[in-house]
């Protein structure tokens, strides 16, 4: 199934039912009053958020929406029936903007959560509504009232604990494949991930957390290169970084080569993602040259606090989650890297 991040659709809400003219008629009363009943309201476009749901995949293809219109009014007093409201799911971490404006509408984050995005027209008043001492046989009613349409904007942002970056081929698939039930393509050439994958990690102890395998960046990705902002701003919502670096990949000559290039790219799209808290693995220790690497990145970065794994093999990998855990179950959060 694709992955669909960002959709605009149209919405609109039900109109009121008009009112009734009516005058009531039964035999041996000869002077029967008003009696036309009020139109039902429109019915309203609301959202819902699912946790059934992880895309806007569902909006591909179907992008008009509208609630049920107001029934009319009748004799006898009769009010119309109320239009059907509409209820339109989305994932937990859609943002609901206005299309023109840009103005944030609803921000979606708990399954359940319920907005009446686009409220349907009031239906229109029947004639004995208008009866009057001087007027007791008025012979008008009102319309019913348009209900509200909107042109919207969904933005999916996901909501994980914990998002894995690093470059392509650092081996973040690998990795959360190992955590988590996730089991997302695996292959050794660029981009094998070409869309979030989210995977959850149940520790022996503590609550399970959620970890996103944010797609590989590159230089140049906060404008737009590779597969570029389309994949940043996924991490903006996660609560903790974990930094995969390919430690067979180091390059003696610059060893802190792609960990700033990545760090670069998060400070290029937002400070505040790059002020965002950073677990740093080294991967791929179970490679040649990787061990050589991983002593020149330390010794260069002693003040980072760094974990050596092997993805592929499980080595480190119980120390890892044992760090992660206690840092998301703990609520232990610190800025900087």
């Amino acid at each position: 199934m694709k992955f669909i991040d960002e959709v605009v659709i149209d919405v609109a809400a039900g109109h009121g039912g008009r009112g009734c003219v009516s005058f009531r008629r039964e035999k041996y009363i000869p002077k029967g009053g008003p009696d036309g009943g009020d139109g039902g309201d429109g019915g309203n476009v609301v959202i819902r958020t699912s946790h059934r749901l992880r895309t806007l995949y569902k909006f591909r293809f179907k992008r008009n929406f509208k609630a049920d219109n107001g029934g009319h009014g009748q004799g006898s007093q009769k009010t119309g029936k109320k239009g059907q409201d509409l209820i339109i799911e989305v994932p937990p971490g859609t943002i609901v903007r206005d299309d023109e404006t840009g103005e944030m509408l609803y921000d979606c984050l708990k399954p359940g959560e319920t907005f009446i995005i686009a409220r349907g027209g009031q239906g229109g008043r029947g004639n004995r509504r208008f009866a009057t001492s001087t007027n007791r046989a008025p012979r008008h009613a009102q319309p019913g009232q348009p209900g509200e349409v909107h042109t919207l904007k969904l933005d999916l942002k996901l909501l994980a604990d914990i998002g894995i970056i690093g470059l392509p081929n650092a081996g973040k698939s690998t990795l959360i494949s190992r955590i988590s039930g996730a089991r997302p393509k695996i292959a050794d050439y660029p981009f094998t991930t070409l869309d979030p994958v989210l995977g959850v990690v149940t520790p022996g102890r503590g609550e399970p957390f959620v970890v996103a395998d944010i797609p590989g960046l590159i230089e140049g990705a906060h404008q737009g290169a590779g597969l570029g902002i389309r994949f940043l701003r996924h991490v903006e919502r996660t609560r903790l970084l974990l930094h995969l670096v390919d430690a067979s990949a180091i390059d003696p000559q610059d060893p802190l080569a792609s960990y700033e290039a990545i760090n670069r790219e998060l400070a290029g799209f937002s400070p505040e993602l790059a002020a965002k808290q950073q677990v740093v693995v080294l991967n791929k220790t179970d490679l040649a040259g990787a061990g050589q690497g991983a002593k020149q990145f330390i010794d260069l970065r002693p003040d980072v606090a760094v974990f050596l794994i092997s993805a592929a093999t499980g080595e480190g990998i119980d120390s890892l989650l044992k760090a992660l855990n206690e840092i998301v179950n703990s609520g232990k959060e610190s800025n900087g890297n």
